[in-house]
């Protein structure tokens, strides 16, 4: 499976992509705000790209990871997580921080958000993240979701606590 948008190829995320996925995901700037944190050895990311590619070759997979890819040079990620009815998904991104400010992300998620409208008939993407992450907050306006709860944080890895924002968007009619 491949998406095409005007700058960027999004394609399955998968092993061959550990060099610049582990650059991304052990910086702890760039991961600053991730739900689960960093991948702090090469092993962490070998294990969770291995997961992703086992997703990647169901029927019917639970969660899609797509590569962001600018002139064959894999840079981010967007995952859709899908809820157990297949009805809402969970966006989310994560792009090397020398990508950043670019618009690459919006671009891919934008991608990812009719991907999961279109192809697989979900009808709410939501998504969730830190309140000091304006960054992230303000692409999901950008990507027409609506701001619906403020709540606590909890960082599995660290034990931090913050606030965090949910968004939500309906499909159109």
């Amino acid at each position: 499976m491949q998406i095409e948008t005007e700058r960027l190829v999004l394609r399955p995320l998968g092993p061959a992509d550990l060099p610049t996925v582990h650059r991304y995901a052990a910086d702890p700037e760039n991961a600053r705000y991730m739900f689960f944190g960093l991948k702090q050895t090469e092993a962490d990311t070998t294990a969770f790209l291995a997961g992703v590619e086992a997703e990647w070759k169901k029927e019917a997979p639970s969660f899609y990871e797509f590569a962001l890819t600018l002139d064959g040079v894999q840079f981010g990620a967007v995952g859709l997580y899908l809820n157990d009815s297949r009805t809402e998904g969970e966006l989310g991104w994560i792009l090397d921080r020398r990508y950043q400010g670019k618009g690459y992300a919006l671009e891919g998620a934008k991608a990812v958000r009719d991907f999961a409208f279109r192809e697989l008939g979900l009808l709410t993407l939501i998504a969730h993240c830190d309140t000091r992450n304006a960054p992230s907050f303000r692409l999901m306006e950008r990507l027409g979701m609506k701001r619906v709860a403020v709540g606590p944080r909890h960082y599995p890895q660290t034990g931090e606590e913050a606030e965090e924002f949910t968004y939500r968007l309906c499909r159109p009619n």
